[in-house]
């Protein structure tokens, strides 16, 4: 895997100087080529060796690029915000949009290396970091996103060499740090824990490039070539199914018409508990325990099933510094030249605060399957993306609540007439919302299905009948304090 890299190859200055030429002309053609499709981000992913040139590269390829259009994206340990998020918060929210380059410096990488690296890795926590990288990069590429990782590999006598002839000059000794200094002593353990990170996460759709590095120059031929090559890269690679996670159980029950639709509530009833209920929210999530947890709340259902109402009780208890709510509709521009799930990954909220989605991440599985808004395959593999994004909330301390807000066909039919009529609630009714009552079966067929594959204890949704608004408000509430309760 790294012979070559570590017969540390040169290359002469008469060699260079003609191939720099050509390779920067071309970069520069390649990349302003892509800018004008906007089909696909590209993300060149730098790790390797400490030591080996890494950080000069990156700053070599902004120089024979156009460094307007490329993102890089320095990360060092996780700080603040950060780790009050899941690991892959920073990288998601960070992703340049279609036609754009970002090089990635202290990537997701960084955890498997140091645990490859230890003197006794733990083979189980390798084989889960590295799992969880296969899915995020899946997820990245089937979305657009070209991936390339390029490996910088030195013998151990050439790193060596490399960091006294830079210490040596006080005008290069501030490249030198001090994980470059022990490189030395424990090269084989680290070289080994390169060995363990290709063969992991080596693929076609995010393949590893190994840049030998010794020598400036053959280092900077090398890493414009596997950049070049990146960049005129056509299609899209092909991901094996054995890439993506499974979606869960594939047998469907139709939940939405088991539901009690004819529960009510009295208003005396109603109006006692609403406050007790409230009461009790506004408790937990000032308690200290909740400072330490997050909370996630999705409200999905059929159009004028009462969502805005059952979030105003919730949102009543709560401390208006303390709550965002995201009204989640058709994706902008900015929203399209990205990753479907981006726009979400940038709302997961800290650790003490609550998130609040009025419809969600699973328009990919109800709107956009209903009305042919995108393929089968992507709706399809959208199951399994759904499950992985929410088990990486509840990983990283979150609570994650799913409502569907059910109602009956001719109960909608009354809420659409009386909003047409109130000068409060015209606004709400659409054309659209006539029209979706013509694909009523075909919503609730997706419906179905998606409580089939995303129902999970770590994450579950919670079915409320909704003809009566009084009665859905009481069982939202109840829903979230006993599992706030039960959880802090």
């Amino acid at each position: 895997m790294f012979e070559e890299a570590e017969a540390d190859p040169c290359l002469s200055k008469e060699e260079f100087k003609p191939l720099e030429a050509r390779l920067r002309v071309a970069l520069l053609n390649a990349q302003y080529q892509r800018l004008r499709q906007a089909r696909k981000t590209l993300l060149v992913v730098v790790a390797g060796i400490d030591g080996a040139g890494k950080g000069a590269t990156v700053n070599l390829l902004n120089e024979w690029m156009d460094p307007r259009h490329i993102k890089t994206l320095a990360y060092g340990p996780p700080e603040g915000e950060e780790l009050e998020r899941p690991p892959l918060w920073r990288y998601w929210k960070d992703l340049p949009p279609k036609g754009r380059t970002g090089i990635v410096f202290g990537s997701w990488y960084a955890p498997l290396i140091r645990e490859a690296a230890r003197k006794h890795p733990r083979h189980d926590a390798i084989e889960a970091q590295a799992a969880a990288i296969r899915r995020f990069e899946a997820i990245l590429a089937a979305e657009g996103v070209q991936i390339v990782k390029l490996w910088f590999h030195l013998s151990r006598q050439a790193q060596r060499e490399r960091a006294e002839r830079l210490l040596a000059s006080p005008e290069t000794a501030w490249q030198v740090s001090p994980a470059d200094l022990k490189v030395y002593k424990k090269f084989h353990r680290i070289r080994a824990a390169g060995e363990i990170t290709l063969n992991h996460t080596d693929s076609g759709h995010a393949p590893w490039i190994v840049i030998p590095s010794a020598d400036e120059q053959m280092r900077s031929a090398r890493t414009a070539e596997a950049v070049l090559a990146a960049l005129r890269q056509h299609g899209v690679p092909r991901i094996p199914p054995s890439f993506v996670a499974h979606s869960g159980p594939t047998r469907v029950i139709d939940r939405l018409g088991r539901l009690d639709y004819q529960a009510r509530e009295e208003k005396d009833d109603y109006d006692s508990e609403l406050g007790l209920l409230q009461g009790r929210l506004a408790g937990a999530v000032r308690s200290r325990k909740f400072q330490d947890r997050s909370l996630v709340l999705v409200f999905e259902g059929q159009d004028a099933a009462g969502k805005g109402g059952a979030i105003r009780r919730v949102t009543h208890a709560l401390d208006a510094r303390q709550f965002d709510i995201t009204p989640v509709s058709a994706p902008n521009s900015d929203e399209l030249a990205r990753p479907y799930l981006w726009r979400f990954w940038r709302q997961v909220p800290r650790k003490g605060r609550i998130a609040i989605f009025d419809r969600s991440w699973y328009g990919r599985v109800l709107v956009e399957r209903v009305e042919k808004l995108t393929p089968p395959a992507t709706w399809r593999r959208a199951y399994a993306e759904i499950n992985d994004f929410e088990g990486q909330l509840v990983a990283s301390g979150a609570i994650v609540l799913k409502f569907w807000l059910a109602i009956t066909p001719d109960v909608q039919l009354a809420r659409f007439k009386e909003r047409e009529k109130s000068p409060f609630k015209h606004f709400k009714i659409t054309p659209d919302d006539w029209r979706n009552r013509d694909k009523w079966q075909d919503y609730a067929r997706a419906a179905n299905d998606m409580l089939a594959r995303t129902d999970v204890s770590r994450a579950p949704w919670h079915l409320v009948s909704a003809n009566d608004k009084r009665y859905a408000r009481l069982q939202v509430l109840r829903h979230i304090v006993q599992t706030l309760e039960d959880q802090l």
